[in-house]
């Protein structure tokens, strides 16, 4: 099957080692991944190795929908790479680059085929944006 390819980005002004840690930390993961503040995220389990699983939990406020985020990882190369690919075989691909003081950070993943492309983008990238809050405040 192939999928149509989202790409999102930030510039994080932090430290490569407080960026990687606020990405891949499953106490830092619950304080930031949700696309805005009517949602949260109560847990997180993250094994960061090549078959590891990460699990997170993402639910509205009110109790009147989540779901659960699952994904094994296929590449970790540590403050560098993550790819992992998720149960439908969606892959998601996260690149970190130092850029003087500040960490660059791409990620590319395959859309599904539910919602409109952009609407996955916006909320990528809503999520990505909330990361990128949560990582320069630390």
């Amino acid at each position: 099957m192939t999928f149509q390819k989202i790409t999102i980005e930030a510039t994080v002004n932090a430290d490569m080692q407080t960026v990687w840690d606020c990405y891949t930390n499953p106490e830092h993961i619950t304080k930031w991944n949700f696309a805005d503040d009517s949602w949260h995220c109560p847990s997180a389990e993250n094994d960061l190795r090549v078959g590891g699983q990460m699990k997170s939990r993402m639910e509205a406020k009110d109790g009147s929908f989540g779901f659960d985020f699952e994904a094994i990882y296929d590449e970790v190369k540590e403050n560098e790479k993550i790819v992992y690919h998720l149960e439908d075989g969606r892959s998601v691909d996260i690149t970190f680059e130092e850029k003087g003081g500040s960490v660059f950070i791409k990620i590319v993943f395959d859309a599904e085929n539910e919602n409109p492309v952009e609407m996955q983008k916006a909320g990528w990238q809503a999520i990505l944006d909330n990361y990128k809050k949560h990582a320069q405040a630390q």
